[in-house]
């Protein structure tokens, strides 16, 4: 019964044929019963946080204040030049700290300042500096009185507020400058010395 004609053939295994070969049915249970058992874990577990839970904030609490901060303004937009200390760099940036710039009783000097820029030397504290601050004419009233204010009452200044009032007056009354201050030139006199 054994024709060696066959034996070749007897060796040889089947052909591989294409077709779906659907997910063992022991792998589709174990599925089921993991997902049967997370449905009745979380509807067992569950507990709705009451309102007492959590950092207590309200809507309140994220509203973006109505005034200007003279703080996050002098952060933003002067640090880079007169550093988080109000000393400047010496030589380069002069300080606001004790400047009789800032300290000046009339606060409308300080500006003034901001308002138009400075180029060219101006004497801070008997040293000379030459260089050009840039203006912030975009800034609002508000934000150039906070400003004003902030530098003026930090960094061991003691001179008095501004309001926007002050600013808006100031603004006002130097629409016609054209420019930056000339330094000592054009602020010195505003001093009185």
């Amino acid at each position: 019964m054994t024709d060696s004609r066959f034996n070749q053939q007897r060796r040889e295994q089947p052909e591989p044929h294409e077709g779906s070969r659907p997910v063992p049915k022991i792998v589709l249970t174990v599925i089921g019963l993991l997902l049967l058992w997370a449905v009745i874990h979380l509807y067992t577990s569950f507990n709705p946080m009451p309102a007492t839970v959590g950092d207590d904030r309200v809507v309140a609490d994220f509203a973006v204040p109505a005034t200007a901060d003279g703080g996050q303004l002098y952060t933003a937009n002067c640090v880079a030049c007169h550093q988080a200390s109000g000393a400047g760099v010496p030589g380069v940036f002069p300080p606001l700290s004790k400047s009789e710039w800032v300290d000046a009783a009339d606060p409308g000097i300080m500006i003034r300042i901001l308002l138009h820029g400075i180029h060219g030397p101006l004497t801070v504290e008997g040293a000379q500096y030459n260089g050009e601050m840039p203006h912030f004419s975009k800034f609002s009233d508000e934000e150039i009185a906070a400003l004003v204010t902030h530098v003026r009452s930090s960094f061991g200044n003691a001179a008095s507020a501004t309001d926007a009032k002050t600013v808006a007056q100031v603004r006002e009354e130097t629409k016609a400058q054209q420019g930056p201050w000339k330094g000592d030139e054009d602020l010195r006199p505003l001093l009185g010395k």
